[in-house]
């Protein structure tokens, strides 16, 4: 506990997908507060913000954190991100960005042009624009953590090629911006959930594929090297926390897979 005590963080994705388990964002927002941060819990759904909002004020006493609707896409909506953040707690210390989409996506020549344009702006652009936004502050502060969630499928075969492609590109985004601004202090990092039980990688499929959710979530499973451990939400918030942490103040520029051994088999 408080391993971000008096830290100010910025959550974007903050809301979730309806479902039965708890998605990565909400997960993260929940954690961040009981380890301590002020946290501004972002999501282009404010209902889903504010959902969030709720449920972090029944699970952490006294947490310090408010709703704020935006569009990652946006570059004008991620600066009065940042904006809102510094008015609010004075300073940014962390940059989890938990935006992804992937409806629509196919192999290469069954997805649109439209679907593929729309996947690589909110995955890839809005994590740039994002970024973009907190760098002057935390460039100034001369401190910053930045997380992306980018995804296992990022390195390995998968038939949702924009999806892919647009996580491939942000790890690279990730790598570069580490490098750029590690002189002035700022770690950037990115996290490759795997095969996880959260709402968007499981109820929402298993609904479009009209298939019971746990018979989806078991058939994602029996591909998983580690044996009765179900990823979820709380898997990734746990290692975002680890990163954002002073634990992790010599990491910096690491593809972190959370994927229950999935990616060593990749090779």
């Amino acid at each position: 506990m408080g391993r971000l005590q008096g830290k100010s963080a910025i959550v974007f994705g903050a809301g979730q997908t309806p479902g039965a388990t708890i998605g990565n964002g909400r997960a993260t927002a929940i954690t961040f507060a009981r380890e301590g941060a002020r946290v501004l819990l972002v999501d282009v759904d404010h209902a889903a913000a504010e959902e969030t909002l709720h449920t972090v004020f029944d699970a952490v006493e006294g947490a310090d954190c408010a709703a704020f609707a935006a569009d990652i896409t946006d570059g004008q909506a991620c600066t009065a991100v940042a904006s809102e953040c510094i008015d609010r707690y004075g300073r940014i210390d962390v940059l989890h960005v938990n935006v992804g989409i992937g409806a629509g996506d196919g192999r290469t020549e069954s997805v649109s042009e439209a679907n593929w344009q729309r996947i690589h702006d909110t995955n890839l652009k809005g994590a740039w624009l994002a970024s973009k936004s907190v760098l002057p502050h935390m460039r100034e502060q001369h401190s910053g953590v930045i997380t992306l969630i980018s995804s296992l499928a990022s390195i390995s075969t998968t038939p949702l090629m924009a999806y892919k492609t647009s996580k491939a590109a942000m790890n690279a985004l990730a790598q570069g911006m580490a490098l750029e601004y590690a002189a002035h202090g700022v770690r950037v990092n990115a996290i490759l959930p795997g095969l996880m039980d959260t709402p968007m990688a499981v109820d929402a499929p298993a609904a479009a594929r009209n298939v019971e959710r746990d018979t989806w979530r078991d058939q994602r499973q029996a591909r998983v090297p580690l044996i009765d451990v179900v990823g979820n939400g709380w898997d990734t918030a746990n290692a975002a926390v680890f990163l954002a942490s002073e634990e992790a103040r010599y990491i910096t520029g690491i593809l972190l897979p959370v994927d229950g051994g999935r990616s060593a088999k990749i090779g």
